[in-house]
């Protein structure tokens, strides 16, 4: 450390010290002693912070006396817990809850017609090849495709390309516009592991469309059916252009448990036969084990 001002004066007066005045007179203006902090006038800018709210520290604070609660009541005494009716039986305990949310709704990515349209005119979609999940999902047109994806009719006043579209499910509208283009729709079901596989395969897998022969692996692609009944019908109904509606013969609906009422006095059991001593219908008996 350099030495103070003060010895240095001390020294140079010293009578067997020579003259260092001018080293003392350089060394000057480094050697000198503020009296007066700066720490003191330090500040941060104005909007670095807000200014904390002081309750019941007197009027001048802003929130004195009350400290912001108000005069009297439960709010001003204490607290109330979230929820709380004032003491009374809860509503939803009086009437009971209404309504539900069903889990096992599929959650469908909803496509309409304008947003079909606006990606073929950008050339984003190839409107001469079948257009599904991969294509859809590759052009970022969908994102996120979960359970499947329903086609819907909005801007159908735009659609001018003929298109060929498989999705999971599709509006009435939107078939019927499709349709009046020259177009097709195609119902497919399909599930989340099936979904997934098709985004990430490196090959198209079209619904309906059947394995190669000359492949080495003719199945290794194969989508799988639907199971349940609600979904089975759906898809074999000619209607919503279900992939399954060709096993439907002539003269039946998509329904497994409802007949189409007045097809003869049989209710469309076809010829009757005897068999075991019981007339039954020619289709039963060639269902018989015994």
């Amino acid at each position: 450390m350099p030495p103070q001002l003060p010895q240095l004066m001390r020294w140079s007066c010293s009578p067997n010290v020579p003259s260092i005045a001018p080293v003392t007179s350089f060394l000057l203006p480094f050697l000198q002693q503020r009296s007066v902090s700066i720490l003191s006038s330090l500040s941060d800018n104005p909007s670095a912070y807000n200014k904390r709210i002081r309750r019941g520290r007197g009027p001048s604070s802003g929130k004195g006396k009350t400290s912001g609660r108000g005069h009297k009541g439960q709010k001003q005494h204490g607290k109330v817990p979230r929820g709380f009716q004032g003491g009374q039986t809860p509503v939803e305990v009086v009437k009971g809850e209404r309504g539900f949310t069903n889990n096992f709704t599929p959650q469908m990515s909803v496509l309409n017609l304008d947003r079909l349209q606006s990606w073929i005119d950008q050339d984003r979609l190839d409107p001469s090849k079948p257009i599904t999940l991969k294509e859809l999902a590759e052009s970022r047109c969908l994102h996120g495709i979960k359970d499947g994806v329903k086609l819907l009719g909005r801007g159908a006043e735009a659609l001018r390309t003929p298109i060929n579209v498989i999705v999971s499910r599709a509006s009435a509208s939107a078939i019927k516009a499709i349709e009046a283009r020259g177009g097709s729709v195609t119902s497919r079901f399909y599930t989340r592991p099936s979904i997934r596989r098709i985004l990430l395969s490196q090959t198209p897998a079209y619904a309906g469309q059947a394995p190669d022969p000359t492949s080495a692996e003719p199945f290794a692609f194969r989508l799988p059916d639907p199971t349940s009944r609600k979904d089975i019908e759906y898809y074999r109904d000619p209607a919503h252009c279900g992939y399954l509606s060709h096993l439907v013969p002539e003269g039946e609906g998509p329904s497994l448990f409802f007949k189409i009422p007045g097809k003869g006095k049989d209710g469309g059991r076809g010829k009757m036969v005897v068999a075991g001593g019981k007339a039954i219908s020619k289709k039963r008996s060639e269902n018989r084990i015994w």
